[in-house]
């Protein structure tokens, strides 16, 4: 089992920058693939982002391509998504959480963390 903690959310303005980090216990996350995903009031918890086992390959929502990168370091034993260009639609609650895959697909991920609340003001 893999403990997640992810910290690094805000508040912030619009057009700003975050990077929020994800450490993990228990085991190394070598073995996993990582990916983000975010759940704002109301709606379904969505994909974000999501790295392959060494860093080589990333897969991203369309919706944030071009402005969030995510990235990780094993030696660490932590994930980054690092944010730019923040809008408030992005205004989410973020996890992080493992697979065995890189796709998108919400349930196949598990081991999920607390998330980290990020707001983005107008």
């Amino acid at each position: 089992q893999v403990q997640l903690v992810e910290s690094g959310g805000g508040l912030v303005q619009a057009g700003g920058s975050l990077r929020l980090s994800c450490a993990a216990s228990g085991r190394a996350i070598n073995k996993y693939i990582m990916g983000w995903f975010r759940q704002a009031p109301g709606k379904e918890r969505e994909f974000v982002a999501a790295i392959s086992f060494g860093g080589g390959s990333q897969y991203y929502a369309d919706s944030v391509k071009g402005r969030f990168t995510i990235s990780r370091d094993n030696a660490k034993n932590t994930v980054y998504l690092q944010m730019s260009s923040l809008r408030p639609e992005d205004t989410a609650v973020y996890y992080c959480s493992t697979s065995r895959l890189l796709v998108p697909d919400y349930a196949r991920y598990d081991n999920w963390g607390q998330g980290t609340q990020v707001t983005v003001s107008s």
